[in-house]
């Protein structure tokens, strides 16, 4: 039996408030997801923490998603989701980890580096429990950090686009420019230069520091998309969660021109569907492979702890073919990423 939902302030002991830290508009941590179903006592218990813009982002949340449902289709059970707010300060993700401990949850999954100070603590108060964190690293006997190889799959970007250009300026959003989206950007632009030097690269974050705003304002995305196109631009990779919705809308809005996707395989997102025609392609990031194999491991009593890389090479993160737009291009980026997979490119993980 299925049983999905989102807890709010008054769901759980204490009332946690909702984070999350890439994806879509909604920052409310009130609203259920998904059809409540009775659970039978078996099977997995899923605690997720969402990053901002929660389950409903087309991107990094929602990758993070399809992992726990699988799981849960796959083992039964339920999964229980809070997500976060902006405003959210290190006490209300702390609390909202000790809430899902509390209830019984295990795994219990932060989706985003913004949870990692937080996790560092609560794990620590809570060893029967086994623990995930997305895209950080936390030390800790009973948990397991699931990291990616972002540049890599940006560098793929960075060629696609280099090919595909027609004014030889493309552009670069970021959501937040912290260390996580700059190795989003560092990728992208070596991946440019490696292929083409006289391109010119425009670069832009939505905010700044610990205002994660940037990752669910898709008005900021579609400005900064659509201030980049008015100077040049014809390819704009954005890396900002929800706010990357805007950046494609503002895209398709100009002939010609081309968007880049991030975490999901975005032409193939329902809400997105009006505008996949102008989507290139998306870099994936299987965030829901970290989230389902730790999910297992759990269930087969053998859980998952340390650092577990999901790679270019292991597949963890991949460039999207849907639309067939980089079709023709094919060989020259299975070239690329093959240099990539052997070390004869060296992708930078800082600008």
């Amino acid at each position: 039996m299925r049983r999905v939902a989102k807890l709010s302030a008054a769901c759980i002991a204490s009332a946690a408030l909702a984070l999350t830290a890439t994806a879509c508009g909604s920052t409310s941590s009130d609203n259920d997801s998904g059809s409540p179903a009775s659970g039978d006592g078996k099977g997995v218990k899923v605690g997720l923490a969402f990053d901002v813009g929660g389950r409903g982002d087309r991107s990094f949340n929602d990758s993070a998603a399809r992992g726990a449902d699988k799981a849960e289709k796959e083992f039964g059970g339920d999964i229980k989701e809070l997500t976060a707010k902006t405003s959210d300060t290190e006490a209300d993700r702390e609390q909202r980890l000790s809430d899902l401990a509390d209830a019984g949850y295990n795994p219990v999954i932060g989706v985003g580096y913004a949870y990692a100070a937080s996790m560092t603590k609560v794990a620590a108060k809570y060893p029967k429990t086994t623990f995930g964190i997305v895209d950080s690293v936390v030390n800790g006997k009973n948990v397991d950090s699931i990291t990616f190889t972002e540049e890599q799959g940006s560098y793929l970007a960075g060629v696609a686009a280099a090919l595909k250009t027609k004014t030889k300026h493309v552009g670069f959003i970021g959501g937040v420019d912290v260390p996580l989206i700059k190795k989003f950007e560092a990728g992208y632009v070596q991946g440019v230069k490696d292929t083409n030097p006289k391109i010119k690269v425009d670069t832009q974050y939505l905010s700044h520091g610990s205002d994660t705003s940037g990752f669910a304002s898709p008005d900021k995305g579609k400005e900064a998309a659509q201030g980049m196109l008015d100077n040049g631009a014809d390819v704009v990779y954005s890396a900002a969660g929800s706010s990357g919705n805007g950046a494609i809308e503002a895209v398709a809005g100009k002939k010609g021109a081309w968007a880049i996707g991030v975490d999901s395989d975005q032409y193939s997102i329902p809400g997105l569907a009006k505008y996949k025609n102008s989507i290139l392609t998306s870099v994936v990031k299987n965030v829901d492979v970290g989230v389902y194999d730790l999910v297992k491991s759990v269930h087969d009593g053998k859980p998952l702890t340390g650092t577990n890389t999901y790679s270019l090479a292991k597949d963890g993160v991949s460039l999207a073919t849907s639309g067939g737009f980089i079709d023709d291009i094919k060989a020259k980026l299975d070239a690329a990423q093959k240099k990539i997979v052997d070390g004869s490119i060296k992708v930078k993980t800082t600008p």
